[in-house]
């Protein structure tokens, strides 16, 4: 589950917030606790971002379809 401040990150914002914790889990020195805690933090943005990702296709397929649809439809009364 996400928390409500989760379901409000724009996808910008999540994407951005995950590269700041990829790049402190790569630059290390962080404790094993704080490094688990990063990378719990960026499995959630992750899901955010594919959660965008997956709503932003979803939303290009119905538009390909609808053109597809009037093209059909356009192309027969011509």
């Amino acid at each position: 589950m996400t928390s409500k401040a989760e379901e409000t990150l724009s996808y910008e914002q999540a994407r951005d917030e995950l590269i700041e914790v990829v790049r402190r889990l790569e630059a290390g020195g962080t404790s094993l606790e704080d490094s688990l805690a990063l990378w719990e933090r960026g499995e959630e943005l992750a899901k955010v971002c594919r959660r965008w990702l997956e709503g932003a296709r979803a939303r290009l397929d119905a538009a390909l379809a609808e053109d597809e649809a009037d093209g059909g439809e356009a192309g027969g009364t011509e």
